[in-house]
């Protein structure tokens, strides 16, 4: 893929996507656990996604042996990038104001 250090940011995206997800799935601070998530997956999308197109299905066939699938597009992606927009921008929701 050509990017620099691939050992090093593959670690910090596991860490990012392990942390991030803890933090959003506790309501705790979910502003600054979306900044670096939100990046994570628009590098996912223009270094890997990207070619592959919108649709985050692709069915190539259907055999005897069940239904055979290619690479997956940016469509997910950009409903997960909506659904931390909507996270930020909309707060956490009734379970941070019952615990917090």
């Amino acid at each position: 893929m050509g990017l620099p250090f691939p050992h090093v940011l593959g670690w910090m995206t596991i860490l990012v996507e392990i942390v991030g997800g803890l933090a959003i799935l506790a309501s705790a601070l979910v502003p600054l656990a979306s900044l670096p998530m939100a990046v994570a997956l628009a590098v996912a999308i223009v270094t890997v996604h990207l070619p592959y197109g919108f649709s985050s299905i692709k069915l190539q066939a259907v055999t005897a042996n069940g239904a055979s699938f290619g690479q997956p597009g940016y469509e997910t992606d950009l409903l997960y990038l909506a659904g931390l927009a909507t996270l930020v921008l909309g707060g956490a929701g009734l379970f941070r104001s019952m615990v917090g």
